[in-house]
């Protein structure tokens, strides 16, 4: 009976992304604990705990950026369509095409707006004139939200945009070649809050295309943003489910403890 449930709920939402019994050391510190979380697709997964509870160490465990960590050695399976991304067949740079990532700070190259755009498609060989790359870049800032703000000015430095608007600029970096995933680690912390709000409407305007993985420290955005919610809370993954389920009836006291401010 369990296996007739879990397969009809598999058919109805399927998962992009699937970690099992994730471990995450650096060097003798063990900083995820057997992390269990199947990813959504076309679906805002948020992941909220206090600092340092593990949750951006496992969003970087989603496109190997712990590989550039020296210390750091990821333990367990993390599959995207049912494919080892930990394989040693599978090209780390080739996985960060696939699943994208937006950091905390806004960081764009110290080019110009086109450029930044043009940047991930040009050395991943995606575009074979330079046609297809302008179209490329109108597509990525139009889905970024920036294209009306910036199409008169393409070759001006991205770092001359406000911050709300080098946030978005990152972001059409990130979807330019054409990931799957996006990752964001707490995209909005260095925003002001209307910059925040158009950041959050992009995102739930992006889920039509993409998974989306957001961590935050914002409990209210992780509401307005996911339908998914996963605590994160001294390495261990303690809840996931729905983002309304986890807000109101959270099964994990530690959960309740921290969504009403007695933790964290």
């Amino acid at each position: 009976m369990n296996d007739m449930r879990l397969t009809e709920r598999a058919v109805t939402e399927k998962a992009k992304m699937s970690a099992r019994k994730v471990q995450v050391y650096y060097g003798s510190n063990h900083a995820l604990k057997d992390v269990d979380v199947d990813i959504l697709d076309k679906t805002v997964t948020a992941f909220i705990g206090p600092s340092g509870c593990g949750k951006s160490t496992f969003l970087r465990c989603l496109n190997r950026m712990n590989d550039t960590v020296a210390s750091a050695r990821v333990e367990g399976k993390i599959e995207m369509d049912g494919h080892d991304i930990y394989d040693t067949r599978v090209d780390p740079v080739q996985l960060r095409a696939k699943v994208g990532m937006v950091f905390q700070k806004p960081n764009p190259f110290p080019k110009s707006i086109y450029d930044n755009v043009a940047y991930g498609p040009k050395i991943h060989g995606l575009t074979r004139s330079k046609a297809e790359l302008d179209e490329v870049v109108e597509t990525s800032l139009r889905k970024a939200a920036l294209w009306n703000e910036v199409k008169d000015r393409l070759n001006a430095p991205g770092t001359g945009l406000s911050g709300g608007q080098q946030q978005r600029l990152c972001i059409a970096r990130a979807v330019a070649t054409g990931p799957e995933v996006l990752l964001m680690d707490e995209p909005c912390s260095a925003l002001d809050p209307i910059a925040t709000a158009q950041v959050e409407e992009l995102i739930d305007e992006l889920r039509s295309q993409f998974s989306v993985v957001i961590v935050t420290h914002s409990m209210q955005q992780a509401a307005r943003v996911s339908q998914r919610t996963a605590f994160f809370h001294l390495g261990y993954l303690v809840e996931y489910g729905e983002t309304g389920t986890i807000f109101t009836n959270p099964s994990d006291p530690r959960t309740e403890s921290y969504i009403t401010g007695r933790i964290g």
